[in-house]
């Protein structure tokens, strides 16, 4: 399986590893330590160096409870980033649902769009078809503002799939092929610690989609609740979750702690696959 981001062509037989950066001032994991251009840049270069197959930058925290941004300000935040990078040999993604940033990251040269939203805001879906550039899907359930106060499913698995598989029917309608789309289940994004561990026993069921799944678990709260260790002790729980969920059909793996999570791919892709 291949997925072609751009003038990137992505060979998924090893998974892949997504490297975080965040420009923000209230991320959740890493309290604005790289919220300034020149910082981003710097731990984005030190990411390739660990390790990283793609780097996914973004401008606004998706955290529970946190605020939004405007437009302006998440533009600001992340285009000095983008174009510092632009040169870099691996893709990079910008993690946004506003379709003005989407457009403006596209032409400052990333070459996938993360979105948290799953292009259904107005516009986004047309400035992604347009662009060449592959798309992330990811099912949520509220808002970033809302979404923990009591999530409820009567099938999260079912549930999520079923979202997923009727907004790439929407994608693919629109121009956007298969090699050019991933799907994201959204650990975290309005789910209990039960629905997100259904959803990663699972996730072979979303495989069965037929395009790459990206798994997000990276030092979120669900490994904290499984481990009492605090966001910036989790490292082992977030490599832990990440082999767990390439083993059961995830391609890619976002991360923060890339280094870490490389290394134990290497020694996973030794046994499982072949050389």
């Amino acid at each position: 399986m291949f997925l072609h981001c751009g003038n990137f062509h992505l060979d998924l037989a090893h998974p892949k590893v997504m490297g975080i950066v965040n420009v923000t001032p209230d991320s959740f994991s890493d309290g604005g330590r790289y919220a300034s251009s020149a910082a981003a840049i710097g731990h984005a270069q030190q990411l390739i160096a660990d390790g990283a197959d793609m780097l996914d930058i973004g401008g606004e925290s998706t955290r529970p409870g946190a605020a939004e941004v405007s437009e302006q300000e998440e533009m600001d935040r992340v285009l000095p980033v983008i174009e510092g990078l632009r040169d870099i040999a691996v893709p990079l993604s910008i993690d946004t649902w506003k379709p003005a940033v989407m457009r403006a990251a596209l032409k400052a040269g990333v070459s996938l769009v993360n979105d948290v939203n799953a292009l259904q805001a107005g516009g986004a879906l047309e400035i992604a078809a347009q662009s060449g550039a592959a798309v992330c899907l990811m099912h949520k359930q509220g808002t970033p503002q809302t979404m923990q106060q009591q999530p409820r499913y009567a099938d999260v698995v079912a549930e999520v799939s079923a979202f997923l598989r009727a907004r790439m029917a929407v994608i693919e309608a629109a121009g956007i092929g298969r090699d050019r789309i991933v799907i994201d289940p959204g650990f975290g994004f309005g789910k209990s610690l039960a629905h997100n561990l259904d959803l990663l026993r699972h996730l072979d069921v979303l495989r069965a989609l037929g395009v790459p799944v990206l798994a997000g678990l990276s030092r979120k709260s669900m490994l904290g609740a499984l481990t009492g260790r605090a966001v910036d002790d989790r490292v082992a729980a977030s490599v832990a979750a990440a082999l767990l969920a390439v083993q059961r059909g995830a391609a890619i793996v976002r991360v923060h702690d890339v280094r870490e999570t490389v290394d134990a791919l290497k020694v996973w892709n030794a046994v499982n696959l072949k050389q």
